[in-house]
């Protein structure tokens, strides 16, 4: 039955070919530099958005930025904001980190960059709630700017942030995180809460985290041990150093199969005449080029990395290998924005793709074209017709415009990337809220209420309060008139010691100022580099982050289903 799965030892020829192909393939550290990293949305529900190319705030300039529908399976690369409303959604890294995004939320994907092999992640959490799974690989960098602090993860870490109109606070669930601010550092552990007022440095509190969670931490939770269990369970089949991302999605929504290449795999509920291009649509992007998106929970991994064959029981099966430098073994591989050859019969006959296989080469004719071709016309992928005899097909460097429309799918999914609305500025407090003033301890022995009619903080006179006060919070409507102000014209702070930071990294994100509140807020970030990792705050001007934002890009040259049970 092609729905059984099928997980047994590979045959020894394919093991040969496995370790030929990971030999052949593994590209060097000088060539890592050069690849442009791409990530992926692994779960979208509800509304969710986004944005590309944005260098400073995406609220504060909003009538400017063109949002768009985000699907299952979009590419995110640097420069991306995504956005949610009555929506959720999940990011995944390439080594299986994962950014899991609440309601009314707008995170900013700052800098995703290599250095010397080693990948750097710095997000902006503009507004709103998130959590993150960290999963780390020698000399990787990832922190998160929330407020008026970063936090650093160094290691296997979970943590949640929260930026609230009002201040922003960080919970840890597993391992430790380092929170940077202005004026020094502070590690935390897992069960350890840190949270401190808008704009003020001096006052912190620090405090033991007694909370069950709410409806967004039992969802990521759960989101978090799905991943990583299907991933490991996964590495059984593709045992992946480098690169896990989608792997989980494979084993829960298809099966391996012995193949020449070690171990193939194929989805589930397919049928012999199926094909790789039977459900997805393009997408277009200035940086990636035109990707193929699967609607499918599984359609990232096969269109992206790897190569396909055919085989006479199966039909179409995607192997992890790839000769190009694609492949899932030996090294960071290569983005592809379709595992296809692109073709053209004749000087201006119609135009093609063809399957990669794993063994093609960039100068040889494509191996699966003796299966014949996918005609594609104004962005529909046509049934495989066979090569007839004196037809020249040969591959294109580029695809000419008429032939593939970013707004049109294949022919059996419609377009769906679509204009979008602006994000909403949602106003939240640390305090819960619009209701009465409650009493929040930021440090020093300080007691202050938040005060609901004028919305900030005052002198309360009370005795201060406890630490379990730190939980639950709720969100107000959002108020169209709320303005988000910064204090341009701070000038830069040096960024404290620390010692999580491993490797040297480029200047650090801007605070993320909020919406609603007018508290004295720091600016965005210095010009400069620093030879120390810097997830601190270094305040300039706002066009210092623009043009950093801009040089960094350019030098990089409906809900998804639940895990199926075997």
């Amino acid at each position: 039955m092609l729905s059984r799965t099928l997980r047994f030892a590979s045959y020894s020829v394919g093991l040969f070919a496995l370790c030929f192909l990971a030999l052949s393939s593994a590209p060097s550290a000088s060539a890592d530099a050069s690849h442009i990293r791409i990530i992926r949305i692994s779960y979208v529900q509800g509304d969710v958005h986004f944005a590309r190319d944005i260098k400073g705030d995406p609220l504060s300039g909003a009538e400017n930025i063109t949002w768009e529908n985000a699907e299952l399976n979009l590419p995110i690369r640097q420069g991306f904001v995504i956005s949610t409303e009555h929506g959720l959604a999940e990011v995944e890294f390439e080594n299986g980190s994962l950014a899991l995004i609440g309601e009314n939320t707008v995170l900013q994907f700052f800098d995703l960059s290599l250095e010397d092999g080693s990948k750097t992640t710095r997000l902006i959490l503009r507004q709103g709630t998130a959590s993150f799974s960290i999963n780390p690989g020698n000399g990787d960098y990832f922190s998160v700017t929330g407020g008026d602090f970063s936090v650093e993860a160094d290691g296997h870490s979970t943590f949640r942030i929260d930026n609230f109109d009002d201040g922003s606070r960080v919970n840890v669930s597993k391992g430790r995180v380092n929170v940077l601010r202005k004026k020094g550092s502070t590690e935390l552990a897992k069960g350890q809460t840190f949270s401190m007022k808008a704009s003020d440095p001096k006052n912190f509190d620090v405090a033991t985290n007694t909370s069950a969670g709410d409806a967004f931490d039992k969802w990521a939770t759960g989101r978090i041990d799905s991943e990583n269990n299907g991933t490991a369970a996964a590495q059984q089949y593709v045992n992946s150093p480098n690169y896990t991302s989608g792997l989980s999605s494979l084993y829960d929504y298809g099966a391996f199969y012995p193949c020449q290449f070690g171990n193939c795999w194929r989805p589930y509920g397919v049928g012999l005449g199926w094909s790789p291009f039977d459900s997805g649509y393009w997408f277009n992007d200035p940086s990636i080029g035109m990707s193929f998106i699967g609607n499918q929970p599984w359609g990232w991994t096969p269109y992206h990395y790897g190569g396909w064959l055919f085989d006479p029981t199966f039909g179409w099966l995607w192997s992890p290998n790839a000769f190009g430098g694609s492949g899932l073994y030996g090294g960071y591989p290569g983005y592809s924005p379709v595992t296809g050859t692109w073709l053209r019969n004749g000087k201006n006959g119609p135009i093609g793709i063809v399957p990669t296989h794993p063994l093609d080469a960039k100068s040889n004719a494509p191996q699966n074209l003796a299966r014949g071709v996918f005609p594609v016309s104004n962005g529909t992928v046509s049934r495989l017709v066979p090569v007839a005899t004196g037809e020249q097909w040969k591959s294109v460097k580029s695809v000419p415009t008429n032939t593939v429309n970013a707004r049109v799918a294949t022919a059996a999914a419609p377009a769906r990337v679509a204009t979008a609305a602006a994000p909403a500025r949602v106003e939240r407090t640390m305090a819960g809220g619009n209701a009465a003033a409650r009493s929040v301890s930021l440090g020093n022995g300080s007691s202050l209420s938040y005060d609901a009619a004028s919305r900030r903080f005052v002198n309360s006179g009370a005795t201060a309060a406890t630490n379990a006060r730190v939980g639950t919070m709720a969100a107000a409507p959002a108020s169209a008139s709320a303005t988000r102000t910064a204090n341009l014209g701070a000038r830069p702070v040096a960024t404290p010691a620390r010692n999580f930071s491993m490797a040297s990294r480029s200047v650090a994100p801007p605070s993320a100022p909020r919406s609603g509140v007018s508290f004295g807020r720091l600016g965005g970030n210095s010009s400069g580099r620093n030879t120390a990792r810097s997830s601190g705050f270094s305040a300039a001007n706002a066009s210092s982050s623009a043009s950093h934002a801009s040089a960094a890009s350019s030098s990089s040259s409906g809900t998804s289903g639940g895990a199926r049970a075997h």
